[in-house]
């Protein structure tokens, strides 16, 4: 890493067991500001276990993680993500009946904790982005599955993170969409959002991540 650069979120030694399984064992790894650090490994692995614990779904067994040198280990999801970190779902989980614009302006008023005013205008903001804006008026149980995955990538932003979790945001996709959510990461990262992404399509991973780590 450059000298400049800090480790924004830190896991160190973290170990979750669910009974007598361990599903993760010691893991040790850093995300510094501006990188996109991809997550390997196969079915069963603990990828996702890993987003869960950092996100407060579960509590370490042992060990910590560290948001901006701060231990946030144990902490409530939604305390979490009103400092700064949010997850995408590996299985979408949109609020069907509900809007799309509806969708993201639940994240914008939960994370970032502004009026309802602001949140409108961050939702405008957001969709036009990930070029969901001529859907804001359809019900998300009636969009497609691409249009799904970005729209659970749009209420991530809509938190304003600093550190989006990214849980195999292109299952589904096909080639020429992966081709336009890879272009749309790296314009997210160029924005200086943060990103941890758990893929299992080795293409897109590898040519996103500055750096991987392998389960």
């Amino acid at each position: 890493m450059e000298p400049n650069k800090r480790a924004i979120l830190e896991g160190r030694s973290i170990t979750k067991h669910f009974g007598a399984l361990a599903a993760l064992r010691g893991i040790d790894f850093s995300l510094y500001e501006g990188e996109i650090l991809g997550l390997i490994g196969p079915n069963g692995s603990g990828k996702t276990t890993l987003f869960n614990v950092i996100t407060g779904v579960y509590p370490p067994t042992k060990g910590s993680v560290f948001f901006e040198q701060r231990n946030i280990s144990g902490l409530k999801p939604h305390k979490i993500c009103q400092m700064g970190i949010a997850k995408t779902s590996q299985i979408v989980q949109p609020f069907t009946r509900m809007t799309v614009a509806e969708n993201v302006l639940v994240g914008a008023m939960y994370g970032g904790r502004i009026s309802q005013r602001e949140a409108w205008e961050k939702t405008y903001e957001v969709l036009e982005f990930v070029h969901l804006d001529k859907l804001m008026n359809v019900s998300s149980g009636n969009i497609s599955v691409p249009d799904r995955r970005r729209l659970e990538l749009a209420r991530a932003l809509a938190t304003s993170a600093k550190v989006i979790l990214l849980d195999e945001n292109m299952a589904g996709l096909t080639p020429n969409e992966i081709e336009e959510a890879l272009n749309l990461l790296r314009v997210i990262r160029d924005q200086g959002i943060t990103l941890m992404v758990v893929e299992h399509i080795m293409r897109a991973v590898m040519g996103i991540s500055d750096l991987m780590i392998v389960f």
